[in-house]
């Protein structure tokens, strides 16, 4: 951003990169999962990965400027957003026992694989914040909260489909 050049082995083009995946992977899990519940909250996200993508990129010493010019910035209202879906998850009584293992259903192995990207992507981000690249330590929470609201969403559309296949008046044990 701002015409800086660094090189393509930079940790901000790998965090970068790593972003730019998790949105793709948030992408394919819209696209294959049929709950509007699930579909409406990803859009959402990926509107604000994209935010968290443009701070990403900009060095320290550009995000005057990069505030200036009035790009958006991650913010807690943000990462609160997320904790709301965590409480409307859990409040369903989402059934889990132990830890899942991804490909359950195609819907929710999509998510697992949005899940992992996320992993990844705080990683990366988490390398540059070590380095005093990123200010905002919101980005990190965000893609904490973020990895667990996957999670939970792949359970989620786990047990509805599970539901579904087993008829209606079958209890899932």
């Amino acid at each position: 951003m701002f015409n800086r050049r660094v090189p393509k082995s930079h940790p901000r083009v790998e965090a970068c990169g790593a972003v730019d995946e998790l949105n793709s992977a948030i992408g394919l899990a819209r696209a294959t999962v049929s709950h509007g519940f699930v579909c409406d909250h990803l859009l959402k996200t990926q509107k604000e990965l994209i935010a968290l993508m443009g701070e990403v990129a900009t060095l320290p010493e550009d995000m005057p400027r990069y505030v200036k010019d009035e790009y958006p910035l991650l913010t807690k209202e943000m990462t609160a957003r997320l904790d709301v879906i965590v409480k409307e998850i859990e409040a369903q009584n989402v059934s889990f026992k132990d830890w899942a293992t991804p490909g359950t259903t195609h819907s929710s192995a999509t998510l697992d694989l949005a899940r992992t990207a996320c992993r990844r992507a705080e990683r990366r981000v988490c390398a540059l914040r070590e380095g005093d690249e990123i200010q905002n330590a919101e980005i990190l929470v965000y893609l904490n909260r973020l990895s667990d609201v996957l999670w939970l969403m792949a359970r989620w559309v786990e047990t509805r489909e599970q539901r579904l296949e087993a008829g209606p008046g079958t209890a899932i044990v």
